[in-house]
């Protein structure tokens, strides 16, 4: 079968198909975009395409939703490219340049696990952005339900590369998530659209959360928004520097150091390469990978 070469990775379950665009450029419709992620066996909620880099970079890191929008920042696909280029070089660590920046994984002595300096939060309202100002972006005018007794309200926003919208509840699953979801991403305050995430702070180093992704839906992890949640409760008194952020598909260490920069580490894993055909959805499996 004649078809692209790919490689299936995920990060605590956030699945990515990765195309290597280096050596020829790897172009495909939105079209073609939507039915490869949702295509059983190799359906993803991001497509990544690793490029050469235009600043001098080990590799520019193209990310694509499943709906087939692009987005500047995905922090597991981060960690998986991290881990690809490390392989390659044998280096202890690796520069991704991203449409959101230059950020930089490190290797932590475990093979399925990579460390990723993410950058310094963006928190002014004109960076998420919204499309009002807001002074203290810590808890904003937000809310859905009655005005006098609404069901989610007042969520702190901050950019990690993508906009963020956290709600700080008791439960993180007493509420329907997938409905409530795609009415908040879509509201007018966020021009460019949000990821909107539940929170609940457990404890001084400990935040469980569940995130519905802009242009992908209910997610088992999303690397940006355990980063947004915890600076976010940070910010707010609500916990110390160091938490361990607790998503469907496992835990993410978010540390915010002294100089800004916002540091997570966790798993990743190489499912198995192999082929497809983007007009038949037709694919071979090569080698399945290992963690």
């Amino acid at each position: 079968m004649t078809g692209i070469p790919f490689r299936k990775m995920n990060g605590l379950g956030n699945e990515f198909i990765v195309f290597d665009g280096r050596a020829g450029a790897v172009r495909l419709s939105h079209d073609e975009i939507r039915n490869i992620g949702k295509a059983e066996g190799i359906g993803f909620d991001q497509m990544i395409t690793i490029e050469k880099s235009r600043i001098g970079a080990d590799a520019f890191m193209r990310i694509h939703n499943r709906d087939g929008g692009e987005v500047d920042a995905c922090g597991n696909a981060t960690r998986c490219i991290g881990r690809l280029i490390m392989d390659e070089t044998g280096a202890g660590n690796a520069t991704i340049e991203t449409n959101a920046g230059l950020l930089r994984a490190y290797d932590t002595g475990k093979r399925d696990t990579v460390t990723v300096d993410m950058g310094v939060p963006r928190f002014a309202w004109n960076e998420i952005p919204l499309a009002e100002e807001f002074r203290d972006t810590r808890a904003i005018e937000l809310q859905i339900g009655p005005i006098d007794a609404p069901i989610l309200h007042s969520p702190s926003v901050v950019n990690v590369g993508n906009p963020h919208a956290i709600f700080w509840v008791d439960d993180v699953n007493a509420y329907d998530l997938a409905r409530i979801g795609p009415m908040l991403e879509h509201h007018p305050i966020f021009p460019e659209r949000a990821n909107i995430s539940l929170a609940h702070v457990t404890a001084r180093d400990a935040i469980t959360v569940r995130t519905w992704e802009r242009g992908v839906g209910l997610t088992r992890a999303c690397g940006t928004a355990a980063c947004a949640t915890g600076v976010a409760a940070m910010r707010k008194n609500f916990t110390d520097r160091r938490v361990t952020v607790t998503l469907p598909g496992g835990p993410l260490l978010i540390e915010w150091r002294d100089d800004g920069h916002v540091w997570m580490t966790g798993g990743v894993e190489e499912e198995f390469t192999g082929t497809v055909d983007p007009a038949t959805l037709r694919y071979t499996v090569d080698q399945k990978g290992a963690a």
